[in-house]
């Protein structure tokens, strides 16, 4: 995945690369052109740091109706040549996921692309996907041919088409077309059925992974072969561990942890802090100072599992350690410390946004921490990590954060919230935002309206709002 150029979080095109809700309020006010220029901007060229997780898709199809937005640059963007060069699902998933939403809110245009783009696309098991959520089986069925010609009908191409099959993420449409009048193709994809279900049968009869019997050395080889192999498997093997290994095995395990190959060392680490073993936080601490970077990670994060009360106390004496380690204790301290580790939390919170921006991954759980704790005087902190940073998840944590800490936000932040990309922080505005502006209101009865908005959103502005009566 391309690493994508993120805008500053003061312009419109950065505010609707985040997400944010602003970025929609600011393009209903500019100028038409431009608002559709930043718009297509990021559908054709996703901003998402990670497009698996991070939504956007809904956010930008609501966009495009509300300024009535034409789809002739997603139409070049999808047949462009480069479609037959470059192939990743990331090129093109975000236009096609935009153009899904905006057929299910009746837009023909996107409904007419999407099946266009399934008959010779590259990417045409995404627009499949789609189609077999909101198409008609006579739409559907009018792609059976062009779909099955892209498998020859050899050996090799009746193999592809039956993983195809048997991983397809929607089956309507192949369930279908088992039942197609035209014999050609029912009879195709019946036995490309067929065999994915002997397939799935064939791997659960043969599992590659451990097995009982196993003795302790031998999944302590099974995490190194997978390492070796750029698999890291020390959590697997870790529970692996607790299914063969016995009191007397102890001795071997802590060994292990203190010189073993790199993938025994993770494993035997990750098991020790798991059974929240008295020796567990000194064979951390020690991997962590002589350990390889994939030893350190692994420590660390056993570290973070620990829940005994040692571990906190450990994480107290850790917490000002420039390394791993100290971010680790920093991170347990938000999940596990209380009040009286506040003054901690807040500090490790502000020195990894100094130190690593408002991207960085520890942030996650601090946020989190900041918020359990109610920590007031981070709020200025929480904010800046609302306003810069480009992942849309974190942004919807510090919101919950802010919600818990900053008694601004019901008038603030909580407001353009409703119209934010994820639904988590919708869900936290509509049970929070101020409804004396008429914005906030209006906005609350179109996302109870609305199919496409999550179940979970619409309870929380039901419990504020009731589709003809006052604000709550």
């Amino acid at each position: 995945m391309f690493d994508p150029v993120i805008a500053p979080s003061g312009t419109l095109l950065g505010l609707l690369q985040r997400g944010r809700g602003d970025g929609t309020l600011h393009a209903l006010t500019a100028p038409r052109a431009e608002a559709l220029a930043a718009l297509n901007h990021c559908v054709l060229r996703d901003p998402r740091h990670d497009w698996q997780v991070e939504n956007r898709s809904l956010y930008y199809a609501r966009l495009y109706l509300d300024l009535n937005g034409e789809l002739d640059d997603i139409e070049a963007h999808l047949f462009d040549v480069e479609d037959v060069s470059d192939t990743e699902e990331c090129r093109t998933g975000l236009a096609l996921a935009v153009l899904g939403h905006l057929a299910s809110y009746g837009r023909r245009d996107a409904l007419e692309l999407l099946r266009r783009y399934a008959a010779s696309g590259s990417n045409w098991a995404w627009a499949l996907d789609e189609l077999a959520l909101r198409d008609d089986d006579a739409g559907l069925r009018a792609l059976a041919a062009p779909v099955l010609a892209r498998f020859p009908t050899d050996a090799e191409g009746e193999a592809e088409l039956a993983c195809v099959v048997r991983d397809a993420f929607e089956p309507r449409p192949w369930r279908l077309w088992a039942e197609d009048p035209r014999e050609s193709i029912a009879t195709r994809v019946r036995a490309a059925q067929e065999t994915g279900c002997f397939d799935r049968w064939q791997r659960q009869m043969r599992p590659s992974g451990p097995r009982p019997g196993w003795s302790v050395q031998a999944v302590f080889e099974w995490a190194q072969q997978g390492l070796d192999r750029g698999a890291a498997l020390h959590v697997p093997a870790a529970r692996c561990l607790t299914a063969v290994a016995g009191p007397e095995d102890r001795a071997e395990i802590v060994q292990a942890a203190k010189d073993g190959t790199d993938g025994a060392r993770c494993t035997a680490l990750r098991y020790l802090a798991d059974g929240n073993d008295p020796d567990a936080p000194g064979l951390i601490e020690q991997a962590v100072m002589t350990g390889s970077p994939a030893v350190v990670e692994a420590a660390a994060d056993a570290f973070e599992r620990m829940r005994s009360v040692a571990a906190v106390d450990r994480a107290r004496s850790w917490v000002h350690r420039p390394d791993a380690l100290g971010a680790s204790a920093g991170r347990m301290l938000a999940c596990r410390g209380g009040a009286a580790d506040k003054d901690l939390v807040l500090a490790a919170l502000r020195e990894a946004v100094r130190g690593e921006g408002p991207d960085a991954p520890t942030l996650w759980t601090l946020v989190d921490g900041t918020g359990r704790l109610g920590i007031a005087c981070a709020a200025p902190v929480l904010r800046h990590i609302y306003r810069e940073t480009a992942s849309s998840h974190l942004r919807g944590r510090a919101a919950r954060a802010l919600a818990a800490t900053d008694p601004s936000f019901p008038a603030g932040f909580a407001v353009e919230c409703l119209w934010d990309c994820e639904e988590t922080t919708r869900e936290i505005a509509a049970r929070h935002a101020e409804t004396g502006d008429a914005r906030v209101v209006e906005q609350l009865r179109r996302l109870a309206a609305d199919p496409a908005e999550e179940a979970e959103v619409q309870t929380a502005v039901r419990s504020r709002i009731t589709p003809d009566g006052p604000a709550v």
